[in-house]
């Protein structure tokens, strides 16, 4: 009588875990981008001219709204402010929103106001036809060294009272002066660019025991001159 021999086991492979679908982002998670801050800084300056906010308050989340990195932080700044359900999502502009220079065109002027605390324009953002920044007991940065250009002249209207307004524009701009100041300073440096197509900013206004000054930045040159 033979030995049955054991029959050898074999061993099934288990089977291949496939990787979980990616999570999808949410409209919250979306990279703010330049419109979305644009259009969140509309509403608030609505806001601020209606009487909704105190300028305080205005100059506060004007200051969060450019440093602002995804679309769910800037919604909670307009939450409370009519119209803010629109303003608060990343959207592709609509074709009667398109300009000459970008996505939509901007209104011609720009308000900062610095009561008691301060306010900034500061990094990539595009500079309106003018600007009007007013500061008591406060001060007002307008930094100019990396903003795009999209008129061949701006202005900008300084009010200084108790306070200041500091102004940084790239070497290669042209920069001229009107105003003055009382038992205060106004230190605006005339400066003609040897570039033709090179926009030039006059600055207009006056101080009462405050100061107003423009400083070139060294190696700071604007890069996107144009011909107007």
């Amino acid at each position: 009588m033979t030995e049955q021999q054991p029959v050898p086991l074999t061993k099934t492979a288990a089977p291949t875990k496939t990787a979980p679908a990616p999570k999808p982002v949410s409209a919250g998670e979306l990279r703010a981008s330049d419109a979305d801050r644009d259009r969140i800084a509309d509403i608030l300056r609505e806001a601020l001219a209606e009487g909704r906010l105190d300028p305080e308050e205005h100059a506060e989340r004007i200051d969060a709204v450019y440093r602002a990195k995804t679309v769910g932080e800037l919604d909670p700044l307009v939450r409370d402010l009519p119209a803010a359900g629109a303003a608060g999502r990343a959207a592709a502009p609509a074709p009667g929103d398109l300009g000459p220079w970008g996505p939509r065109a901007l209104p011609a002027s720009d308000n900062l106001m610095a009561v008691f605390g301060g306010a900034a324009r500061k990094g990539r953002w595009r500079v309106r036809r003018t600007t009007n920044a007013f500061a008591l007991f406060g001060g007002v940065e307008i930094d100019l060294t990396e903003a795009l250009f999209e008129h061949r002249e701006i202005v900008i209207n300084v009010c200084a009272i108790f306070g200041g307004v500091e102004i940084k524009v790239p070497e290669n701009v042209t920069v001229s002066g009107d105003g003055g100041g009382i038992f205060g300073g106004f230190d605006i440096k005339t400066f003609e660019s040897p570039d033709p197509d090179a926009p030039a900013i006059v600055v207009r206004g006056f101080t009462l025991f405050g100061g107003a000054e423009v400083k070139r930045k060294r190696g700071k040159r604007l890069k996107n001159l144009r011909s107007y």
